[in-house]
C-alpha cells in the first residue's frame, strides 16, 4: 500500500544534542528535573504530559496519556479516579512504567517502579486547587464506565452547578486522588545521528543509583 511505503520513509536524523555519561547529574531525579525545566523553558507543549503503562495480574498491558502534577525525590505524582481502569489495575499490580517524550529537544525520559496512592490531604489541596470546572468534571464523570450518551455527563455537569454555585471548592470525591511512582530504573535518552543514540540509565540498588550507558 503506498500509506504503508509513506510510513516505512518517515525519518528524522537526530543532530540537537548529546548525552554523556559525565554530563548528568548522579541523583537521577535531579537529572530529570534539569531536563523538564529545559523542556518548560523551550516552550514544550505540556512538558507534562506522559504515557503511564500498566497491567492486569495478567500481565496484559494499557497505556494512556496523564499529566504529570507533582514531583520530588520519593517520586512522580499524578491524579486519577480510584475506579478508572488504571486505578483497577494499580490496584491488582502495583506497577507502571512512564514515558516522557519531548520531541522538540529531540529527548525521551523512561520510568519504572512501584506505585501507591499519596495521602488524601494531599490529594484534597490539589484536587480544590483545580479550575471549578475540573472539580465538577471529576464529579459528574463516572470514568471508563460504558454510558449511553454524552447527555448523562452533561445532566450530572448542570446538576452540581446548580449545586454548588456558590462555592469554589468542592468537596474531594471519595474515588479520586493521586498516586505516586517511585522510581526504580530511569533511562534519559537523547537522539544521535544514524540512530546511534544516547542512553544513560539508572538502576536503583538498594538505597544507591547505579548509572550505565546501554547500546542504541
Amino acid at each position: 500500500m503506498k500509506t504503508q511505503q509513506n510510513i516505512a520513509n518517515l525519518r528524522e536524523d537526530y543532530r540537537l544534542k548529546t548525552l554523556e555519561v559525565t554530563d548528568v547529574h548522579p541523583d537521577p531525579m535531579q537529572q530529570f528535573q534539569i531536563w523538564f525545566d529545559e523542556a518548560m523553558s523551550s516552550d514544550v507543549p505540556e512538558p507534562n504530559a506522559m504515557v503511564i503503562a500498566t497491567a492486569n495480574t495478567e500481565g496484559v498491558p494499557s497505556a494512556r496519556v496523564v499529566l504529570l502534577k507533582g514531583l520530588s525525590e520519593a517520586g512522580f505524582i499524578f491524579y486519577t479516579n480510584y475506579q478508572s481502569h488504571k486505578a483497577s489495575e494499580l490496584d491488582a499490580n502495583p506497577n507502571a512504567a512512564l514515558v516522557f517524550n519531548w520531541l522538540e529537544l529531540q529527548r525521551q525520559v523512561r520510568i519504572e517502579g512501584t506505585v501507591e496512592k499519596v495521602s488524601r490531604a494531599t490529594s484534597q489541596v490539589y484536587f480544590q486547587s483545580r479550575p471549578k470546572g475540573s472539580q465538577i468534571g471529576a464529579h459528574a464523570s463516572p470514568q471508563s464506565r460504558v454510558i449511553a450518551d454524552r447527555t448523562i455527563l452533561e445532566e450530572n455537569v448542570q446538576k452540581l452547578e446548580k449545586q454548588y454555585a456558590d462555592t469554589a471548592q468542592l468537596p474531594l470525591p471519595e474515588n479520586w486522588g493521586g498516586y505516586i511512582v517511585a522510581p526504580r530504573k530511569i533511562e534519559f535518552w537523547q537522539g544521535r545521528s544514524s540512530r546511534l543514540h544516547d542512553r544513560i540509565v539508572f538502576t536503583k540498588v538498594n538505597e544507591n543509583w547505579m548509572i550505565n550507558r546501554l547500546a542504541p
